[in-house]
């Protein structure tokens, strides 16, 4: 369980508008069941055909990945939580495919909370492959999220 009475629920964020939608969803969901959240982004570093990786980005290229990607993740959680402190919003960085990372995640969770697609989906898809995967992989119940 998180902090609260609620549990934990993790949000998967990626800066995309159906993230932070899913982060507002959660918000509500959080503060009526006394839940702590946690927005979570995950990054790799490609390949030389775009896959997932298998071992670590070099060095410098971590460290201004990760400040790129805490950015961005700041700048979602912001527009949820005004003041995330204030508001007890955990942020979390984490490195690996985001469908990987997201179900391991899901282990120390009460809630998974993800959007329908992220940057990476086709217009007109109802579902993204992250979201897809949650929904079949997950440790804990999984809320995907539509904007709109």
């Amino acid at each position: 369980m998180g902090e609260g009475d609620g549990g934990l629920v993790v949000v998967g964020v990626d800066g995309s508008e159906q993230s932070v939608a899913a982060l507002r969803w959660a918000a509500g969901y959080a503060k009526a069941a006394g839940a702590t959240v946690q927005a979570l982004i995950v990054w790799h570093y490609p390949d030389v055909a775009g896959e997932a990786p298998v071992g670590h980005a070099p060095p410098q290229i971590r460290h201004e990945s990760e400040d790129h990607i805490r950015d961005t993740l700041d700048q979602a959680v912001r527009q949820v939580y005004p003041d995330p402190a204030a508001a007890g919003v955990q942020t979390r960085v984490a490195y690996g495919h985001p469908s990987q990372a997201l179900v391991e995640v899901s282990k120390e969770a009460s809630l998974l909370v993800v959007g329908s697609r992220g940057h990476g989906a086709f217009t007109g898809m109802l579902l993204g492959s992250v979201s897809m995967h949650c929904v079949t992989s997950a440790f804990c119940p999984v809320t995907v999220v539509r904007q709109g």
